[in-house]
């Protein structure tokens, strides 16, 4: 595939006829031609914005058999009569006839509209904005996770199509699922028309790109992805659930071919898909890469689970005959050469650090940073939640009340929750924090992957508070209403602040999404939650909102 910015207006007016730039009937013909089994029936995308630039995308249907040439313009107005860039791309099926320009020189801080042609067809219209140069008085991100496509309807990225004041929306990740139908999440899929496809757990090149087409024919996810740019990463299920650098849990090696090669075709997918600039080509597995909004705000997007990552502990290696080997455990998590992101990614972290001179750091990433050690007995499924919290109730108001057995319960320690999240790669983590804590830094951590909201202040061991984690839920995933079924999701949630001390918020029973506004005063991150994810008639409604204050010993979590 080969692009070039700029050509002349002749050959454009040669390959697209003058009749194609009269005025606002452009874009309703855009949108006729857009109609599902069109030559654009994936839509268009924009993604990884920088001050001057930005990637347009695009897939072309076409049973014609070579190279399709792909024309494209860039406008400041969706009439497309101020056009300021155009050029072309060659696709073919040796990248599923997906296109991507890289459009460079642009204007900064810009609201541009973007559309492409092919063999006569005109693709709907895309709009998009340019990264902000020098003085800045604000940022809105939305931030997203987690899109489990027969899980339910993507109302959450409807809502994000609607915000015209966004300048993107970061995505963290799960932005598809590998399961096979009937898999994961599935038991309403058929009832909604949502079964996937192909209809096996995705494999090879082809099952990526199927799974792929498929997510990306939905309305709702077109139509988030033509009303801003998107910054993305990926997490596990893009490849295989619970994945690590050389396998994951959900993939059985030589049965369902070798991990290397499902990797290297789940990343070739998601580069072809996905409108993201590769730092390195000759390394398409690093997706590690930083964004300046002028003065106010660096986002540094990490891989936090393919690149560097050891394999997780699981709990299950260290139960013998003797119970908990809590000293081999405590040894392994102690290991200073355990990696989550890699070395070469922690130095590269650490460089943007200490040439950062925008008031707020920004990570964008996969998996909670913050510390949710949770009562054994729970982690362990020994006891339910509510059987538990009633242990505490008792133990508060009638001590003398109590068992050998239940005191037994009671005196079992905390202990990490989810092992494949920072938790168990303590000293990686606290790598990351103590690098912020020198170099002063306004550090802010975004996080997915749990399906539930959370909001928790990041302190190192020694107990220094070094900044904030604000996670996002999902937008379609089931969170913990799902394995805790009967339970109360509030009192969930309230006994989880009340046990997990550096916890501010939690929410674990909605979908949605968090919008984070920066200012030099101020980084505030807001949840957005619809009712329902079963049916296209819903509402939306407004979570709480927190806040943290730039400078040291101001960096923890305070009502907005």
């Amino acid at each position: 595939m080969s692009s070039s910015n700029m050509f002349s207006r002749r050959d454009f007016m040669r390959g697209v006829g003058a009749s194609a730039l009269a005025g606002s009937s452009v874009v309703r013909s855009a949108q006729a031609l857009a109609a599902p089994g069109c030559m654009f029936a994936h839509g268009v995308a924009s993604g990884d914005p920088l001050s001057d630039r930005v990637i347009i995308w695009t897939r072309v249907t076409t049973s014609r058999p070579g190279t399709v040439t792909v024309l494209w313009e860039v406008a400041l107005d969706d009439d497309f009569r101020r056009i300021i860039r155009r050029g072309r791309v060659l696709t073919d099926a040796d990248v599923d006839h997906t296109v991507k320009a890289d459009v460079t020189g642009l204007p900064a801080a810009a609201r541009l509209f973007y559309r492409f042609r092919a063999e006569g067809q005109l693709s709907p219209v895309g709009r998009t904005r340019t990264l902000p140069a020098g003085a800045v008085e604000k940022i809105r991100l939305a931030v997203l996770s987690c899109a489990n496509y027969p899980a339910g309807y993507f109302n959450v990225y409807a809502e994000v199509a609607k915000l015209d004041d966004l300048h993107a929306a970061v995505h963290l990740g799960d932005y598809i699922y590998e399961y096979p139908r009937g898999g994961y999440a599935s038991g309403d899929a058929a009832a909604l028309g949502r079964q996937v496809q192909p209809a096996g757990e995705i494999l090879t090149l082809d099952d990526y790109r199927r799974r792929y087409a498929q997510y990306r024919t939905d309305g709702d996810l077109k139509a988030m992805h033509a009303a801003l740019p998107v910054i993305a990463v990926w997490d596990d299920h893009e490849i295989a659930n619970d994945a690590w650098r050389e396998g994951a849990e959900n993939h059985t090696e030589g049965l369902e071919g070798a991990f290397a090669d499902r990797r290297a075709a789940a990343i070739r997918a998601w580069h072809e898909w996905m409108p993201v600039r590769l730092p390195d080509p000759a390394q398409p597995d690093r997706i590690y890469r930083s964004f300046r909004f002028g003065n106010l705000l660096s986002l540094h997007m990490l891989d936090t689970r393919i690149i560097g990552r050891d394999q997780q502990l699981d709990y299950a290696n260290y139960f013998g005959a003797g119970g908990f080997d809590v000293a081999r455990f405590g040894a392994d998590m102690a290991d200073p050469n355990r990696q989550l992101m890699g070395a070469e990614q922690t130095d590269w972290l650490g460089l943007q650090l200490a040439q950062s001179d925008t008031t707020w750091d920004v990570l964008g990433q996969q998996v909670l940073m913050g510390r949710m050690n949770v009562p054994a007995p729970l982690v362990l499924g020994q006891i339910s939640f509510s059987a538990y919290s009633a242990l505490v109730v008792k133990a508060t108001t009638a001590p003398q009340t109590l068992t050998a057995q239940e005191k037994a319960v009671l005196a079992q320690p905390a202990i990490p929750y989810n092992l494949d999240a920072w938790d168990g790669y303590a000293i990686a983590r606290e790598t990351v924090l103590g690098t912020a804590r020198a170099l002063d830094r306004n550090l802010v951590v975004l996080s997915g992957d749990t399906h539930n909201a959370w909001a928790s202040d990041l302190a190192d061991q020694a107990g220094n508070q070094v900044g904030v984690e604000f996670a996002t839920p999902s937008v379609t995933s089931p969170g913990f209403e799902e394995y805790f079924p009967s339970e109360n999701p509030l009192a969930v949630a309230a006994g989880l602040t009340q046990i997990i001390g550096p916890l501010q918020y939690a929410e674990t029973a909605r979908r949605g999404f968090m919008i984070v506004t920066a200012t030099e005063h101020a980084c505030r991150a807001e949840w957005r939650y619809v009712s329902t994810v079963k049916s296209r008639t819903y509402t939306v409604s407004r979570g709480p909102a927190l806040r943290m204050l730039p400078g040291a010993g101001k960096r923890k979590l305070v009502p907005a």
